[in-house]
């Protein structure tokens, strides 16, 4: 697809309304002539934006005071590309234009060349598919850099107290403990005994407690006893007469028996300790002694000796030291729990008491009953029974709580000694580790470490990503940045550069990759940039850096391939240039022509594009010319021919057409332009004798000063001639006569001196 038509321009620069480029085709190779500032530079612009899609390049001319918004119509072959409303409707990427703005964009801003140049000079060389390649780097890059900005935002959200010790990695990754709150219950004791350890050093463990129980065998059998050598008769006769005695009868009786021996004392017979009466009539006296024997006080000794101990064994003391101890090992408790398991206490000792007290009273009061009456065999109430069990269930409920308490023992032994030896800083830490373990796995901190790890995992694709890119990248700048080096080198020695450049590398930094080069003058590498001595902006020239630009666009085009599918425009390529330079130039755009879809060059110089026109191929050029217009400018047809016709091509038809056609209106004209001739063909064909600033009279003079020697200049035949032919022509130029346009003309005498002056200046 090619350009085939300018068909619209309107309110973009210079150009107003302009339709008539619609007249003018656009052929494959294309001329464009136009002064500076006419619009060139406009029509560039245009095209650029055409392949890039960037509005702003036309935006941004928009002609001043217009009304309305650029609107642009380029034709192709088929198709059409419309740009209104800010945008085209379609790009044509296969243009390639090469214009001040590619040299400042590519190469340097006047004398600087700073990163941006670097960096599009980079994507340049790339070409397309390095382009993709570099812009899918740059694109995980700008992403990772997100995921970092994102990443520390939700480390910022995950609360600095929860994570404790660790980094934000460490405490996101990690694993939850099934146990942690007993792990942290454990800790915190440890914890606890280290900075108590003197406390618990000078403490003692639980020690035991073992309430006393009712002996209920014992206790039966005491009850049961009596004194079986007693009569039954006599005892019952006894104890009737002790009932008659009222309260206390039998002990006040079993306390005056031994007295008979002491009132009877030098008697012959028994007194009564009373009375003195003689007991040897008392049929009582025989029973009481039987029923007060030794055996007798024994059994009465024997309930006596059990009452009291059950009074000393169960007693108010006793009691109150059991509620002590409860109190002592409640304390203990309230101690060691700090540090250790310990079970809680579920002793009610006011119903310990209670029963107590009440088991205690039930077999006081019958062992009481069985001291009132000793030889009377006495069972165990039932009612006693049932409180000494109910007793004998709370002391099983004291043992067992006793017992749990004791079974701590151990523990408490291993809390001294690891509270001896405790480091408290260490045990700080494991706290609050552990700590931080449990935070970790709150809800809300868990759902903002998921997130944290989930971006982490999405940065770590990038990064991979990346990675692959960066390789591929790297694998095909391998590839092109050695072949563009030799490109371009190749280039600037066919434009006789006196420079070439060295190490064209890429480099990656924050901003992108740039391309980075020296350049080599003499075999001397001199830096871009320097802040003293030799460097890019004082080594060269204006043409250096033009031809280097040069070098730089055709290395692109010959690098990136498909050289077939191209369309190149080509604003000004003379600009700074010296005359070699211009002929390689034309030379590259020739060499070119051959191998792109459509070459069209804009230019303010006449002679540079008429050498293109008269190089190219016949039937696939097309000329046109940007000129003024009111208002503005405007496309109109270009006759190159009859620009390339220079002074002397046009006197010499001048006289040709004059002896042709025999116009005597062109007398005047015709004669004057012989000298003209005359002198331009000496130029040409002495041009170490002739140059311009010598006179053709005086270059005549030393013709004939040379004549027969052997740096003669001219043959004796031909300096006659030149000079009869001179003479004649001098009369007609304002040099030589002032007159010269009074001077009378006759026809046949200028034909005749016409041909002999075109033959002359025919010889080779």
């Amino acid at each position: 697809m090619t350009i085939e038509r300018i068909s619209l321009l309107r309110n973009v620069g210079q150009f107003d309304n302009v339709s008539s480029g619609a007249q003018l085709p656009l052929t494959p190779f294309s001329v464009i002539y136009a002064e500076n500032g006419r619009g060139k530079t406009t029509l560039s612009a245009i095209l650029k934006s055409l392949s890039s899609g960037d509005p702003s390049l036309i935006q941004n001319r928009k002609r001043l005071k217009a009304q309305h918004e650029p609107h642009v119509i380029i034709q192709f072959s088929g198709a059409s590309a419309i740009f209104q409303n800010g945008a085209w409707s379609a790009t044509q990427p296969e243009i390639h234009v090469f214009d001040d703005a590619f040299v400042a964009e590519n190469v340097c801003s006047g004398i600087e060349i700073e990163t941006s140049h670097r960096q599009n000079l980079h994507e340049l060389i790339l070409g397309a598919k390095g382009v993709a390649l570099s812009k899918a780097l740059q694109g995980h890059v700008e992403r990772i850099e997100q995921h970092n900005k994102d990443l520390r935002a939700k480390q910022d959200a995950i609360p600095a107290a929860a994570r404790g010790p660790f980094s934000v990695d460490a405490f996101c990754g990690l694993s939850p403990k099934k146990d942690i709150d007993q792990e942290i219950e454990e800790a915190e004791r440890r914890l606890a005994a280290a900075k108590a350890a003197g406390a618990i050093h000078q403490r003692t463990a639980f020690q035991s407690l073992n309430l006393p129980g009712f002996d209920l065998d014992r206790i039966r059998a005491v009850l049961a006893r009596s004194l079986p050598e007693l009569e039954a008769a006599a005892a019952a006769l006894v104890r009737e007469h002790l009932r008659k005695l009222g309260r206390d009868g039998e002990n006040w009786v079993a306390e005056g028996m031994p007295r008979i021996e002491a009132a009877s004392a030098g008697l012959d017979h028994k007194a009564c300790p009373f009375c003195a009466q003689d007991l040897a009539g008392s049929n009582l006296i025989p029973h009481y002694q039987a029923y007060f024997s030794d055996a007798y006080s024994q059994l009465k000794a024997d309930i006596r000796t059990l009452g009291r101990g059950i009074a000393a064994d169960h007693g108010g003391e006793v009691m109150a030291g059991f509620e002590r101890s409860i109190r002592d090992v409640s304390e203990t408790r309230d101690f060691w729990k700090a540090f250790t398991p310990i079970p809680d206490i579920h002793v009610d000792t006011a119903a310990v008491v209670r029963a107590w007290t009440a088991a205690r009273e039930s077999v006081l009061e019958i062992l009481r009953a069985k001291a009132v009456s000793p030889l009377e065999p006495m069972k165990l109430p039932d009612q006693a029974v049932e409180a000494v069990a109910a007793f004998d269930e709370q002391r099983r409920s004291v043992a067992e709580a006793f017992d749990k308490f004791l079974a701590c023992n151990e523990a408490i032994k291993t809390v001294k000694e690891q509270a001896a030896s405790a480091d408290v800083s260490a045990l700080e830490g494991d706290l609050v580790r552990l700590k931080s373990i449990k935070a970790r796995f709150e809800p809300d901190v868990a759902a903002k470490c998921d997130d944290y790890l989930k971006e982490k995992a999405e940065k770590a694709r990038t990064e991979a990503a990346r990675t692959k890119a960066r390789e591929a990248l790297d694998r095909y700048r391998e590839t092109i940045f050695p072949a563009y080096e030799v490109a371009i080198n190749a280039y600037l020695a066919k434009f006789n550069a006196g420079f070439r450049l060295g190490s064209v590398t890429s480099v990656n930094n924050r901003g992108g990759s740039a391309a980075n080069y020296h350049v080599v003058i003499n075999n001397e590498n001199v830096p871009l940039t320097a802040d003293a001595g030799p460097s890019f902006r004082t080594t060269l020239s204006a043409g250096d850096r033009n031809t280097l630009a040069l070098a730089f666009f055709f290395s692109s085009l010959e690098q990136a391939g498909n050289l077939a599918d191209k369309i190149l425009v080509i604003d000004d390529p003379m600009t700074s240039l010296d005359e070699h330079r211009s002929l390689t130039t034309m030379e590259v755009m020739r060499e070119l022509y051959d191998k792109v879809r459509q070459i069209i060059v804009l230019s303010h110089s006449k002679p540079f594009l008429c050498d293109l026109w008269a190089s190219a191929d016949k039937n696939g050029r097309s000329s046109a010319r940007i000129a003024r217009s009111n208002p503005g400018s405007t496309i109109l047809a270009w006759d190159v021919s009859a620009d390339a016709v220079t002074e002397h091509d046009r006197r010499h038809k001048l006289v040709r057409d004059y002896l042709h056609t025999a116009d005597h209106t062109k007398e005047r004209e015709v004669a004057a332009a012989l000298r003209h001739i005359l002198e331009s063909y000496m130029r040409v064909a002495c041009p170490a004798h002739c140059p311009p600033e010598r006179l053709l009279g005086n270059f005549l003079l030393e013709c004939e000063r040379k004549l027969g020697a052997q740096d003669e200049i001219l043959s004796e035949a031909n300096v006659r001639e030149l000079k009869q032919l001179l003479g004649y022509a001098n009369r007609f130029h304002h040099d030589t006569n002032p007159a010269w346009q009074t001077v009378l003309i006759n026809d046949a005498e200028l034909v005749g001196y016409a041909q002999r002056t075109l033959k002359f200046c025919s010889r080779t």
